[in-house]
């Protein structure tokens, strides 16, 4: 525990559940690995290096660094594999927990709760709902897991062949610099959820989103399609949200740690920059595997140039019998 800010430090015994009793030293000491290797895995979880006197580690960090130490012993993983998984893990659940403790905030806020009595109320809050999401972590992860495996159990790994899309709003950079922080806020989290719900809902995958876009990925042309289209069609009765353009293209993609990465991510989002507002733009190897569909249809664009790609013919998508 600190002096300086014992306030702090009764917060953050209540969601680690455990009191600090340690300093690195003696935590690597009892995990029978030196303190450099064990400062490894606490960067790659996200955590800061602390003095080498600080108290501030738990039993549980004891206990978490000897499985990170027996997942290697054991030759589940070698050292640069496990220092990719705890940096997924890192990454992962940072955002995570970024984000409930914005909503606890929202909520004690909204609770009329004033700044002086929030660290008791924080504490107790820790105390009701911890436990629940911990418990919803693990599910959420197990399931996520189980899906995951069932994908690539039987691809090549690294390169998969897959429809990438991205959309996003345009004049979104101008707009954020003309409404008020709270609304803009607002719009962001009605583009995310209902952007990820269209995604999910259609038999595709967010990889990621950016606050004004979102990279998605299919495992077929037709599913990109639908996604793209009910993206677009799910945005507009929205007044305050710009209009969506969205880039689809398909091919040979990097999947690595969660993200992908190649030339037909670059080509996606390339087409997203030169699609019209409303409109969806897809290359000619997506168009292609959408021949002999009655749900689509395609009109040539003119032919444009980009950097790096050099000259693209791509395709303006549309429902058929649409204009």
């Amino acid at each position: 525990m600190t002096v300086e800010d014992p306030e702090i430090d009764l917060l953050t015994e209540a969601f680690l559940r455990q009191p600090a009793r340690y300093t690195s030293h003696q935590v690597a000491a009892m995990a029978g690995v030196p303190v450099y290797r064990a400062r490894r895995y606490w960067r790659a979880l996200g955590f800061a290096n602390v003095a080498d006197e600080a108290v501030v580690f738990t039993d549980a960090d004891v206990e978490a660094l000897r499985t990170l130490v027996n997942l290697v012993g054991d030759g589940c993983y070698d050292e640069e594999h496990m220092l990719l998984v705890t940096r997924a893990l890192g990454r992962a659940t940072a955002a995570l927990a970024e984000s409930q403790a914005e909503l606890g905030a929202e909520t004690l806020d909204q609770a009329g709760v004033p700044l002086s009595a929030r660290p008791t109320a924080w504490r107790a809050r820790a105390d009701r709902v911890v436990p629940s999401l911990e418990q919803l972590l693990v599910y959420t992860w197990r399931r996520q897991l189980a899906s995951a495996a069932g994908r690539i159990v039987d691809q090549e790994v690294g390169t998969v062949r897959l429809a990438v899309g991205f959309a996003d709003m345009v004049g979104f950079t101008r707009m954020s610099r003309q409404i008020p922080e709270k609304e803009l806020a607002g719009l962001v989290e009605r583009f995310e959820g209902r952007s990820a719900d269209v995604v999910t809902s259609s038999g595709g995958r967010v990889v990621k989103t950016l606050g004004d876009s979102v990279l998605f990925v299919a495992d077929s042309a037709a599913v990109a399609a639908e996604i793209a289209l009910r993206l677009i069609q799910v945005h507009a009765p929205d007044r305050a949200m710009p209009d969506l353009r969205v880039g689809l293209a398909l091919g040979p993609v990097i999947s690595r740690m969660g993200d992908v990465f190649g030339t037909t991510v670059n080509l996606a989002s390339r087409l997203t920059s030169l699609a019209p507002a409303g409109g969806v733009l897809a290359d000619p190897e997506l168009a292609g595997g959408l021949v002999g569909s009655a749900a689509f249809a395609l009109t040539p664009a003119e032919p444009m140039t980009a950097k790096g790609l050099g000259e693209l013919r791509p395709s303006l998508l549309r429902r058929a019998g649409r204009p």
